[in-house]
């Protein structure tokens, strides 16, 4: 299922005279390449294996320390633990943007593959005695879809319960501090830097990066971090307040 909507690579270079790589669509290139890096890359795998590998290690070592609450882990789902590249591949291909609409298509197909790592990591956390809270910026509307595509896959604690959607607020912390309140939270997984703190939440990308220096400890400790070039906040952070998206990115790409 994973490459129901694959890249079709010679599409890129089937023509007998080498054409020049145009960037004046970033909003149609950008994605299309991302996704087929997602989707084809060895390096991507590589990357989550790795991730994941080192939140494992991690959880071996808390699983033999002493605490005074039961521990949880809080996790995103898209590019964390599901896989979106093919919605991001056809919608790129067909020369559209993300919408809620088509979004909400694609998720209730329960279609997504798992992202290299995740089943295996989280059911290993669960055998660990640690509790695992899915908080995605999905919408409730998404709710029952979401829970099928987890359950597909047999991903430990994936119930109402532990499935904490959005009610359109996409700022996490409110949810992540009502988790606090009954758990340790021994650790944070995600694709967006929004995913471990409020720090980030809607920031300009010197304060991003001012940020993770601050929080450098965190990362591969406590904060497990996953690659994700489709989409995300680095991107929103690039647009200043009231400017033209797609102006704004063609600028950011010819200065960067």
């Amino acid at each position: 299922m994973r490459y129901s909507y694959l890249l079709i690579v010679s599409a890129f270079f089937a023509c007998k005279t080498p054409q020049p790589l145009a960037i004046a669509q970033p909003a149609i290139g950008g994605p299309a390449w991302a996704a087929l890096w997602q989707q084809r890359a060895a390096e991507y795998k590589a990357l989550c294996l790795q991730a994941y590998r080192m939140a494992g290690e991690r959880v071996e070592v808390m699983s033999h320390q002493q605490t005074l609450r039961p521990r949880a882990i809080v996790t995103d789902i898209d590019e964390t633990v599901l896989d979106n590249s093919p919605y991001t591949a056809k919608t790129t291909l067909e020369g559209k943007t993300w919408s809620q609409s088509t979004w909400e298509e694609w998720t209730a197909k329960a279609a997504c593959d798992t992202v290299p790592g995740a089943p295996s990591f989280f059911k290993y956390a669960a055998e660990k005695g640690f509790t695992i809270y899915y908080v995605t910026n999905r919408l409730e509307s998404e709710r029952a879809a979401t829970l099928k595509n987890l359950q597909r896959y047999n991903f430990p604690f994936a119930d109402n319960e532990h499935l904490i959607l959005s009610s359109g607020n996409s700022n996490k912390e409110e949810r992540r501090d009502a988790i606090a309140r009954k758990y340790e939270i021994a650790m944070l997984v995600g694709d967006n830097l929004g995913d471990f703190a409020e720090d980030f939440y809607k920031k300009t990308p010197a304060e991003r990066n001012a940020a993770v220096e601050r929080l450098y400890d965190q990362f591969g400790a406590r904060f497990i971090m996953l690659p994700n070039a489709m989409y995300g906040d680095w991107l929103s952070a690039l647009v200043p307040k009231g400017a033209n998206a797609d102006s704004a990115l063609r600028s950011a790409i010819r200065t960067e």
